[in-house]
């Protein structure tokens, strides 16, 4: 190694790689190889090498990245591998041979073909670390580099994985990612990392460069009301072990070996509070709020009364135009007027633009086309039991489409998209004015049009997010749903999407959605409503034994999993289990 000096600090073999896309590997896509944590003069490096070429020293490659730039990892147009039997190392993992025709950048030239695969990369350069999902033949490793590249997965036939991430600990600090519980980030081993480790963790609302001393003075409040997204490794580094000391890990279940290794905290919340929910609030008590010109007053309690009892059937035609936006909490009887007046004017101008398409106008426009012909299709299916919009020839669903149909010439980038004719039915069946209810539409979709987005973003976020939620409220009914294939929560799309439109029935969607409006105690308690649902469907899923495909198909063919939860239990229930871990929901409020 060119006389420099270096210490194997550790060694395990049967670490292999596996270079065919095939489920099932044939002998000659497994390479077996040894990987090392090597300490090289002031740098720490991670080795593998195959077993024809592991027993000689001499071998070891340090290939960083070129001092002039060049980049290590292979170009884009070679060849990628995906391991092929779990999906979504697609995304995370790409094994890349390198070119065998180049001359190696460092060290000898490879002995054999296999040689090639090697690599060596410097613990600095780590930018994280996932590892496996419980259950397989044998763990595996991806080593996610600061430029972005993935090494190639490292397979331990033989076990190891833990060992090797104790080792790795000494050097690093390994942090549980918030949105995926089998990625580990990793940071440098020292206080200032460990400051910019909670800056990229996003636990803290103000500059987290004072974490540290506020953990030592009090730790209580500062663990449960910032910390529950951090692992047990953060506590190595705030309590430094002796020099050559590994932090502990905890130790694998008895029932799951090598690849079971989990390093995440839970926090005991303890029982769970009795919520009683407030009667609604009636027109007598509204009107108890309105003082002269017509304006609101002490608007916050308001609120909060709404959000302990919901409104009264006969004032939620006024009451919701305030919770969506559509008329000001501080305007005057007067200035509303005006408003109503302008936004009534600007509806028709905007009606009047698809109105006015021909036939033949259309014909070219295949954009408008296609959404007049999904609206149509929507409408003709959406609440046709409900009295509203019963009938062949009801004036309700051409009000749902002349709405929807506007919708997208107020919002051209969106259009429409499946699900939209279910927000606007319940609106329009309360507010029963087509302009009324196309600006409280415009105000619903507000809150909700990342759900609707091509790219998913927001709705992904929120399933990681209520994932996040189901692991600190019932771990074991999340281990459960992790073995059963069901652990990304994907029968909970539509309850998100919709806001549980068609879980529950239509007068206690009315009540929940007004009480979602009020913002309290967050933007995000929709995702305690479905954690009481799932709360409420734990036994049965659990004792049931359900596969994935059983999971789906209960949620999907009961067609209203939380029917038998009347709106006032609903709400109860889920205010109960955002009080029982309150300090660890501050995080998403």
């Amino acid at each position: 190694m060119d006389g420099a000096s270096y210490r194997v600090v550790f060694e395990k073999g049967g670490v292999y790689l596996h270079t065919s896309a095939k489920k099932y590997q044939d002998p000659d896509s497994l390479i077996a190889g040894v990987i090392r944590v090597v300490e090289k003069d002031s740098d720490v490096l991670l080795h593998w090498a195959p077993v024809e070429e592991a027993g000689d020293s001499t071998q070891i490659l340090f290939s960083k990245k070129d001092s002039s730039g060049g980049d290590s990892c292979p170009s884009e147009e070679e060849p990628t591998f995906d391991p092929g039997y779990e999906p979504d190392w697609a995304v995370i993992s790409t094994v890349r041979p390198q070119p065998r025709h180049a001359e190696p950048t460092r060290g000898a030239e490879p002995s054999s073909p296999r040689g090639s695969w090697a690599f060596s990369v410097s613990l600095g350069e780590l930018k994280s670390i996932r590892r496996s999902k419980p259950g397989l033949s044998w763990a595996y490793l991806v080593l996610v580099t600061q430029a972005g590249g993935s090494l190639p997965a490292l397979h331990f036939h033989r076990g190891g994985t833990r060992a090797l991430l104790r080792v790795l600990s000494r050097y690093l600090l390994l942090a549980s990612s918030p949105q995926d519980s089998r990625l580990y980030l990793v940071f440098p081993h020292d206080s200032s990392a460990l400051s910019n480790s909670f800056h990229h963790l996003q636990l803290f609302d103000q500059d987290s460069s004072n974490v540290v001393s506020r953990f030592l003075q009090d730790p209580y409040s500062t663990t449960f009301s910032s910390f529950s997204r951090v692992t047990n490794f953060f506590r190595g580094a705030l309590q430094p072990h002796p020099e050559g000391a590994a932090p502990d890990l905890p130790p694998p279940p008895d029932d799951e070996p090598e690849p079971g290794f989990e390093v995440i905290s839970c926090v005991e919340l303890g029982p769970r509070p009795a919520v009683e929910r407030a009667p609604p609030v009636t027109e007598v008590e509204w009107a108890l709020h309105v003082g002269p010109e017509g304006r609101l007053q002490q608007v916050p309690e308001l609120k909060n009364r709404i959000f302990s009892g919901g409104l009264s059937p006969g004032l939620r035609r006024e009451a919701w135009k305030f919770l969506l936006g559509y008329l000001s909490w501080e305007g005057s009887a007067e200035e509303h007027k005006a408003h109503m007046r302008k936004k009534t004017d600007e509806y028709f101008r905007m009606k009047l633009q698809w109105k006015s398409v021909s036939p033949e106008q259309e014909r070219r426009n295949s954009l408008l086309h296609g959404y007049r012909s999904l609206i149509e299709r929507d409408v003709s299916r959406t609440d046709r039991t409900n009295k509203f919009y019963e009938g062949p020839e009801n004036p309700g669903l051409g009000l749902l489409n002349d709405i929807l149909l506007t919708y997208c010439m107020y919002h051209f980038d969106l259009g429409y998209v499946q699900g939209m004719s279910d927000l606007l039915s319940p609106i329009l069946y309360v507010i029963q004015n087509e302009v009324d209810a196309f600006w409280c539409f415009c105000g619903f979709m507000e809150l909700v049009q990342g759900n609707f987005e091509e790219s998913q973003e927001t709705m992904k976020r929120q399933l990681g997010q209520l994932l996040l939620l189901l692991r600190v409220l019932d771990p074991p009914l999340c281990d459960f749903l992790d073995s059963q294939d069901s652990g990304s929560l994907c029968f909970c799309f539509r309850w998100l999407l919709i806001w549980f439109k068609r879980e529950f029935p239509f007068p206690d969607v009315l009540r929940l959605w007004e009480v979602l409006w009020t913002g309290l105690p967050g933007p995000n308690l929709h995702l305690l409503v479905a954690c009481a649902i799932l709360d409420m469907e734990r036994d049965t899923l659990m004792l049931s034994g359900f596969g994935s495909n059983e999971i789906l198909k209960h949620e999907a063919q009961s067609g209203r999993p939380g029917a038998s939860l009347c709106g006032h239990n609903r709400n109860a229930r889920a205010c109960s289990v955002a009080h029982r871990g309150d300090p660890a929901f501050q995080l998403l409020m």
